[in-house]
Parts: structure tokens; C-alpha cells; sequence
């Protein structure tokens, strides 16, 4: 029962706003000691269970340093970079961002890009440059419009590029729910299945984005 007491550090801790890693280690401490763990052991547990989940922590390392590069100007700088090409609209660099997306999901990349990596602090920015570029400064409606556009490839993509690679988790899924029905399906004939609903994805959202395009260009005719 007093094992229990290292939920109660947590909650404490994180009330009063300490540092959430010196609550975690305290935490973490009080629980082995009252299950009569000696420290050195408790700290072998604490070693052990961040090599076991070293590939998720890796993964948050990412977060601060695309906080740090956003605080530096990066979406400025994506913004100021994207204004130098008047040839490439927001459905040119969409459709384009659809099309890498989808192919590395294909192939089994889907964390090379996302919303905290690139959408955000890349995509969007780009994107809202691409229109002021025709437009000028844009109003709080259309600059969320081109932002949820920008979210919504990256979804797209993803969601119907990833059942293609044969090794994602929603095939092996699928494949696991068939077999405990007694249907036998390879992994392969359901990642072939996937391409066509993949190519008719990117034309239905192409499409989309070719007559968001054009909106945004009709936006900026009586400017012209």
C-alpha cells in the first residue's frame, strides 16, 4: 500500500509546479524504497526502462528544438523564402507537399514529416507566403483557412500513403482481424489494395486544392 505514495509525490509535485523530472525521479525513489528496493536498484529500474524507450524519448527531443528554431524565425524566414517564387501558388506548393508526403508513407517514412516538424513551422507559413504574395496581408479567416488546407494534405496524405507500405500497423491489424474471422489475407494484396484508394485520394484533394487556388487568386484580381 505504501507503494502508493510515489502517485501521491506526483500529484503533489506537479500542484505546486516543480520541475516535472525531479518529481518523476522522487517519485520514482519513494516507490522502490517502500517496495524494498535498495537505490541502487531503483536506479537500474530508472536506467532500464529509458533504454527500453529510448525511440519515444528521441522523438520528444524534436519538440524543443523545432520550439527553439520557430523562436529563432523559422516560419519568418519559410515565409520570406517562399515570397521570392511568384510563379508557386499555395495549390502548386500543396499539391507538391501532398505528393512527398504520400510517396515517403508509401515507403514506410511517416515521421520524416508531420505537424510539429514541418506543418506548423514550414507548410503553413509557406503557404500563408504563397497568398501574400498575390494578395498582401492577409485577414485572420483566410490566414486559418490556408492553415487548416495545410493541415489537412498532411493528413491526407499520410492516412492513405501509409497503408501501402506492407508493414504498417493498420495492415498488420487488418491482417490479424481477418485471420481470427478465418479469412486469410496477405499483408501484399492489401498494400496493393491501397494504391488506387492512394491515387484517387491525391486527385479528389488536388482538385480541392486546385479550386482553393483559384479563390485565392480571385481574392487578389481587384488588387492586380
Amino acid at each position: 500500500m505504501l507503494t502508493l505514495l510515489g502517485v501521491a509525490v506526483v500529484v503533489v509535485g506537479f500542484a505546486v509546479r516543480l520541475n516535472p523530472l525531479l518529481v518523476v525521479v522522487i517519485a520514482a525513489f519513494v516507490t522502490g524504497l517502500f517496495a524494498h528496493l535498495a537505490p541502487l536498484a531503483v536506479l537500474a529500474a530508472l536506467g532500464k526502462a529509458f533504454n527500453d524507450n529510448r525511440l519515444v524519448s528521441v522523438a520528444l527531443l524534436v519538440l524543443p528544438v523545432i520550439g527553439v528554431m520557430e523562436r529563432a524565425g523559422l516560419q519568418e524566414r519559410a515565409r520570406m523564402l517562399i515570397t521570392r517564387f511568384r510563379g508557386v501558388s499555395v495549390g502548386h506548393l500543396l499539391i507538391g507537399y501532398m505528393a512527398f508526403r504520400q510517396l515517403t508513407a508509401a515507403i514506410g517514412l511517416v515521421s520524416i514529416a508531420g505537424h510539429p516538424q514541418t506543418v506548423r513551422p514550414v507548410l503553413a507559413p509557406m503557404a500563408e507566403g504563397a497568398v501574400e504574395a498575390r494578395t498582401g496581408e492577409l485577414d485572420p479567416e483566410t490566414r486559418y483557412a490556408i492553415r487548416a488546407q495545410a493541415a489537412a494534405t498532411d493528413n491526407i496524405a499520410v492516412f492513405f500513403g501509409e497503408d501501402i507500405f506492407i508493414a504498417i500497423g493498420s495492415i498488420l491489424l487488418m491482417v490479424g482481424i481477418l485471420a481470427s474471422s478465418g479469412i486469410a489475407v496477405e499483408p501484399l494484396h492489401l498494400s496493393m489494395w491501397a494504391i488506387p484508394s492512394a491515387l484517387a485520394a491525391f486527385a479528389i484533394h488536388a482538385t480541392r486544392l486546385v479550386l482553393f487556388d483559384r479563390r485565392m487568386r480571385r481574392r487578389a484580381e481587384p488588387r492586380a
